[in-house]
C-alpha cells in the first residue's frame, strides 16, 4: 500500500492508496504548530492506516522550498518550527519506508494535470490562491525543472516607497488584514472580489508571460462560490494582453481539498 498526505498551516489530509489509482477517504486532522507533535501524529495516523503492514512509499506535501532530495522543507512559512527538520528522515525511520516531500502547490497543480482540471493540457500552469499565493508549470505531465521550486506570488505589481507583490495584494491573509473579516464573510456581491479579480489578473498576465502555458487551473480558497470570479479574471487578463495572439484556457480547478493527495498518486506513480 501507499500513502499520499497533504501538510497544512491549519490541517492534514492523509490517505492510503492500495493501487495508485484510487485514495481512500481521507483522514483529516489539525497540524500541530509544533514540529515534535506533528511528525508524531504523521507517524501514528500512518500507522494505523496500515495496520501494521508494508508501506511501498509515501508521496507528501509542504508548502515552502523542499530541499533537493526532497526530505526537508527550507522554508515554513505557516508552521516556522518545521523548518529545515528531517521531516521525510524521521518518517521513514519509524516506517521503514520512503518518503518524497514536495512543494504543495506543485503537488495539487500535478493533481491537476493528471487527474484534474488540467488533464489533456502539454503546459500546464495551474496558480492558487488561499492564505497565500503560488504557481507550478507542468510539461506534459511532469513538473518542470527548478533551482528553487516556484513562489510566483513574491513577483512585485507595484514598486516605489511601499513594494507590493500579488501575494500582499489578493491572497486570503492580506485581504483579512486590509477589510478586518475573513474572506468567506464578505457578501458574494461586493465590489471588493472585482477589485480582487482586477488585481489578480495583473499577475497572472505576467505568469503568462513568463511560462507561456496552453492552460491555466485557478484553485484555492479565493475562487471559491463566494470569492473570486474565474471569468472576471479572464475578462481583465484578456483586456491588458498585448504580447501573446490569445490568452491560454483558463479554467477553475476540479479536484478541490484532495487535490494534493491526487498530486501524491501522481509523483508516486511516476516514480515508480
Amino acid at each position: 500500500m501507499y500513502i499520499v498526505a497533504d501538510i497544512g498551516g491549519t490541517k492534514m489530509r492523509i490517505a492510503k492508496s492500495e493501487d495508485l489509482q484510487t485514495i481512500g477517504e481521507p483522514l483529516i486532522i489539525d497540524t500541530p504548530q509544533k514540529y515534535s507533535e506533528g511528525v508524531a501524529d504523521i507517524i501514528r495516523v500512518c500507522r494505523q492506516m496500515s495496520a501494521g503492514g508494508p508501506i511501498e512509499a509515501m508521496a507528501f506535501a509542504i508548502t515552502g522550498v523542499v530541499s533537493d532530495d526532497g526530505k526537508i522543507p527550507l522554508t515554513s512559512p505557516h508552521l516556522p518550527d518545521w523548518k529545515e527538520k528531517p521531516l521525510a528522515r524521521e518518517v521513514e525511520a519509524a516506517l521503514s519506508t520512503k518518503v518524497h516531500l514536495l512543494n504543495d502547490t506543485a503537488q495539487v497543480g500535478l493533481g491537476e494535470a493528471v487527474f484534474g482540471a488540467g488533464k489533456g493540457s502539454r503546459i500546464l500552469v495551474y496558480v492558487t490562491v488561499s492564505t497565500g499565493v503560488n504557481g507550478v508549470r507542468i510539461v506534459e505531465g511532469k513538473i518542470d525543472p527548478a533551482a528553487f521550486g516556484f513562489e510566483i506570488g513574491g513577483q512585485y505589481l507595484f514598486v516605489g516607497e511601499s513594494e507590493r507583490t500579488l501575494e500582499d495584494l489578493v491572497s486570503g491573509r492580506a485581504v483579512q488584514e486590509k477589510y478586518e473579516v475573513r474572506p468567506k464573510e464578505i457578501e458574494k456581491d461586493s465590489p471588493v472580489w472585482e477589485e480582487l479579480a482586477k488585481l489578480f489578473a495583473y499577475g497572472l498576465h505576467n505568469t503568462i508571460l513568463h511560462w507561456s502555458p496552453d492552460r491555466v487551473v485557478l484553485g484555492g480558497s479565493m475562487f471559491n462560490e463566494v470569492g473570486i470570479s474565474v471569468e472576471r479574471v479572464k475578462f481583465h487578463a484578456g483586456q491588458i494582453m498585448r504580447k501573446f495572439p490569445a490568452l491560454p484556457e483558463i479554467v477553475h480547478s476540479k479536484l478541490g481539498d484532495v487535490g494534493g493527495l491526487w498530486g501524491g498518486i501522481a509523483r508516486l506513480k511516476q516514480l515508480g
